[in-house]
Parts: C-alpha cells; structure tokens; sequence
C-alpha cells in the first residue's frame, strides 16, 4: 500500500510519517521541500502515482486575509483532479474544530472551502477536524507584545500534536467516513489559563490578559466556539503530560548552552 502526506515536513506531516513507517506500507513525504507544490501542481502526478491514500496535513504559509482562501482553492483543485487521474481510493485531510462556525474568520472560511471541495471530488474521504493544538497555544504565547499577551478567554478542549498524528494515522487504516469525525484533548481550560500557565513554564514574565475582545485570526470568539461536538474522540494526553513532555525538555537544552 502507497500513502502519500501532503505537507509531510511540517509539525504534525513530521509525526504522522514517523507513525506510518511503523507499518508495513510505503509512505512518502509531499512538500515543496520535496518537489511537490499543491498550489502550482507540480510534482503532484508524479508523487501520486499508484497511490492508495492521501493524507493531506499542509497549511497556508499565511494565516490571515485572503492568501488562505487562495492556498486551499488552489491545493485543493489541484489534489482533487490529481486525486481522480491517479485512482486514489480515500483522500484524508486535517481540519478544524468550529470551522462551520467562525466563518466571518477568513481562515476558517478557507478550510470550509477545502472540506466542500473534498466532498464533492468523488474521492472516498474522511476529514478530521480538531481542536487546539497545545504546540499552536504556546506559539500564540510567544507572539505576544513585548509586555503583554491578551488572549480570549473562550473555552477550549486543547490537544497535543503526538495525538492528532495518532488520530490521523487511525483514519489511514480506516474505511472511508465519507464524512467529518472531531479530535479533542481530554480537558476543557479557558484559553487564557492555558495561555499562563505555558507562560510560566517557558519562564516568560509577561502578563496574559484575559480580553474578550482580543482577536482570534481577526474575530472574537463566544465562549463555546472552539469546543467539539459530544461526539468527538477524546485523545488521552493531559495538559500537565504535554507540559512536562514537550516544554522541559526545551528548558534544559536552553541552560546548557
């Protein structure tokens, strides 16, 4: 069995290949790195060549404006028809939790987009919408002005990257959905308590404010917005695991150098 990751380099495309190698399959990595640009299409025919299943876990280099809506139409025409000319028998990609109901954010309108065009390509699909990435919290913690962080206060149900890969690699070894399952952590925070409590163990002593009028992608955000369905499958991960796991680790290489 041939599987294909689009977006195979990046943060989660990374831990999903590694968990697939694991199988007795041939996985192969897509991504401009590697000669396949979904946007413009090339090296998209070859790459997909006597492929079983694409997973598609790329993202727009840009997250705000237009440029998402440009990226995902353009990827998504792109892998449909590469898709049906190679004889793909299920196409997987990663969404997000609430996408259906934040469309005045420009991001998420891009990936409703990208689900419509799955559904109507013909392709066998499953998409997986998830909630929060821990690893995307602290990379808004890190974005933050130089004396303050103001984040919503919204509820989320955060996950760890480790698990959505995890997630994701069920899917490949699964039938078809031809639908949309939903991935959560196993605890809800307010946004801004995960906020500070990262910011403290990355030491950092800035101030998170809790601002309901602070933008999320450029919208605010009411307090169940980010939260899954009671459907959605719970991955095991808690927050204290993930920030003993994923953040010490990076506190110790720091002092030693």
């Amino acid at each position: 069995m041939k599987i294909v990751v689009i977006g195979g380099s990046g943060r989660i495309g990374t831990k999903l290949v590694a968990n697939l190698r694991q199988e007795d399959c041939r996985v192969f990595e897509a991504s401009r790195r590697d000669g396949v640009d979904t946007v413009s299409g090339a090296g998209l025919a070859q790459v997909l060549e006597d492929t079983d299943i694409v997973v598609d876990v790329s993202n727009s280099p840009t997250l705000t404006g237009e440029a998402p809506l440009r990226f995902f139409e353009a990827s998504g025409r792109n892998l449909m028809a590469a898709g049906r000319a190679a004889g793909v028998r299920h196409h997987i990609a990663l969404s997000i939790v609430g996408s259906d109901r934040l469309a005045a954010i420009d991001y998420f309108r891009a990936k409703q987009l990208q689900e419509a065009m799955i559904e109507a390509s013909g392709i066998p699909y499953t998409i997986v919408r998830s909630t929060q990435f821990f690893e995307f919290i602290r990379d808004v913690v890190q974005d933050g002005t130089t004396r303050d962080i103001p984040i919503s206060p919204a509820l989320v149900q955060p996950i760890a990257g480790e698990d959505v890969a995890d997630a994701l690699a069920d899917a490949t070894f699964g039938d078809p959905r031809n639908g949309r399952i939903e991935i959560a952590g196993p605890e809800q925070f307010h946004l801004d308590w995960v906020a500070a409590e990262i910011a403290t163990a990355l030491e950092d002593n800035r101030r998170v404010v809790a601002d309901v009028h602070a933008r999320y992608f450029g919208a605010e955000l009411q307090e169940r917005s980010l939260l899954p369905g009671p459907d959605a499958y719970l991955a095991s991960s808690r927050f204290e695991d993930w920030l003993r796991e994923e953040l010490q680790p990076e506190w110790a290489a720091a002092r030693t150098r």
